[in-house]
Parts: structure tokens; C-alpha cells; sequence
């Protein structure tokens, strides 16, 4: 078994944990189990049913241990498609705009600031100005249910054809392709065949592949970079120059995953799709 505790928020907590839309909504874990919301759902499911006991201070959740089953990036894709096509009983907790709102937080601490200083300036500025434009274009997608953090140590074990899942605490609806553009960031496979399998895996008729791209696309170049600048402006803050920091072991891997993006980056640079 595996017990997790959430702490209730208090007077001075950032409001967004008690807005049950917003991704960072602190009870929404406990609300999945409770609901049973994903317990046998296609593609993505969780470990099954748990216990839920809530006092003054929090909630502890109980659940059943899931094993580690090395699932391939492209098994996981796959199941990624067929849970977008799954249906979630319409609840008031269920996470919303996930990219929007991480997007909002940047954007209260004046953007990608650190990034200006660096040899992507121009890209990351060009970017940055086009953000109202291409949210609207993923917001214009088909929203499908999503897991909301969809990275390979939340997606462990394996239930015949499905993956069972853990940490669902910002399941939600989004656009389509956004989790497995989540996914591709820390990935050993690349964005594109990563798509192939989650289009493998999506109902028919769902969405074309350039929209399940756009989505991915998005998801990963915007969320890549804000991961870039959340390690360059911490590294900032320490005595040197900037670009002495960039091999810094809490700075080189976010790094990377940007080297990784570059195609996607030029795609959207270049045009919408």
C-alpha cells in the first residue's frame, strides 16, 4: 500500500489551491479516489479503489502499491490516445487551462526574463508573443480528459493493454495531444513517434493529426521553456556570470530537453502548425 497525506491550505497559501479548476487544486487527488473517477477507464486507469479519511488538518489517501513495469514511451502513448477518447463524469474539480494557468504564474513574474539573456532571446521573445494567439488555437482543439502530469515515473504499471497511473492529482480536460507532448519532454523517444502511437491508440474521428500536433507542439515548446527559465533565473541568482551556470546539475537537464524541442520550437516560430 501507499499512503499519501495532502495538507489543507492556509490564510497565506496562494489562493489557486482552493480554486478545484486550477491544476494546483490541493484536494483533487483525494477527490479522483473518492469518485472513482479513473478506475476503469480505457488507456489510463488508476490502481483501483482507495480509502479517504479527512480531518481538520488534511486528508490521507490509501492506495494499492502499483509496480514498476518498465512501459515503453510508446506503449504509454498509445494508451495517452485511448484515454483521450475516455468519458469523465462531469465533476467540478476536474483541472481546466492547465497550460494557461502555468503559463499565468510566469507571466506574474514578468516572463521569461532570465531566457532574454540567453542565445534563445529572440525565439523565446518571439514566443512569448505569440502565447495569446497559440492558446487560443489549442483552446479551439477538441478538449479531451487528460492526466495533466503524464511523465514516464507516473505512468508505472501495466493492466493488460492499459497503463495504470499514479499521482492523478491534476486530471482534468485539455487539448488534444497535450499529454503526450507533456510525455515526449522526459521521454527516451522523440515528440514524433510518440504521435504516431497516440493517434494509434485515439478513437476514430476524434481529431486529424495536425491537431493532436498542434496540441502536442505547444504543450511541449511552452512548457519546456518555462522549465528553462523556473532553472536559469534560480542559477541566476548565485555570484557569476549567466552562461557559467548553464552546466550546472540543476540547470543542464532542462537545457537539454530545450535542445530537444528545437524542431518544435522552429514550427511554431515558423507557423501556427
Amino acid at each position: 500500500m501507499v499512503v499519501k497525506r495532502l495538507s489543507r491550505p492556509g490564510d497565506a497559501d496562494p489562493s489557486e489551491l482552493t480554486d478545484p479548476r486550477h491544476f494546483a487544486y490541493w484536494r483533487r487527488a483525494a477527490d479522483v479516489v473518492t469518485a472513482a473517477t479513473v478506475v476503469d477507464t480505457p488507456g489510463l486507469r488508476s490502481a483501483g479503489l482507495g480509502a479517504v479519511d479527512e480531518d481538520e488538518e488534511g486528508i490521507t489517501i490509501t492506495q494499492e502499491w502499483v509496480e514498476d513495469s518498465s512501459n515503453s514511451g510508446l506503449f504509454s502513448a498509445r494508451a495517452m490516445g485511448e484515454f483521450a477518447g475516455a468519458h469523465l463524469e462531469a465533476a467540478p474539480w476536474l483541472a481546466r487551462n492547465q497550460l494557461r494557468d502555468r503559463l499565468a504564474r510566469v507571466e506574474r513574474s514578468g516572463g521569461w526574463q532570465t531566457l532574454a539573456r540567453t542565445t534563445v532571446a529572440d525565439v523565446a521573445d518571439h514566443l512569448w508573443s505569440r502565447r495569446v494567439e497559440l492558446l487560443a488555437a489549442v483552446d479551439a482543439l477538441v478538449q479531451v480528459p487528460q492526466h495533466g502530469d503524464a511523465v514516464p515515473a507516473n505512468l508505472l504499471g501495466r493492466s493488460g493493454d492499459d497503463v495504470v497511473a499514479i499521482d492523478w492529482g491534476t486530471l482534468g480536460t485539455g487539448p488534444v495531444g497535450a499529454d503526450v507532448g507533456y510525455f515526449a519532454l522526459s521521454a527516451r523517444e522523440e515528440l514524433e513517434p510518440l504521435l504516431d502511437a497516440y493517434l494509434l491508440g485515439m478513437p476514430d474521428g476524434l481529431a486529424t493529426r495536425d491537431e493532436v500536433t498542434l496540441g502536442a507542439r505547444v504543450t511541449a515548446v511552452y512548457t519546456v521553456l518555462n522549465r528553462a527559465e523556473w532553472a536559469l533565473a534560480r542559477a541566476a541568482r548565485g555570484e557569476g556570470a549567466l552562461a557559467g551556470k548553464f552546466r550546472h546539475p540543476a540547470v543542464a537537464p532542462h537545457l537539454r530537453a530545450l535542445q530537444r524541442q528545437f524542431p518544435h520550437i522552429e514550427a511554431l516560430v515558423e507557423g501556427p502548425t
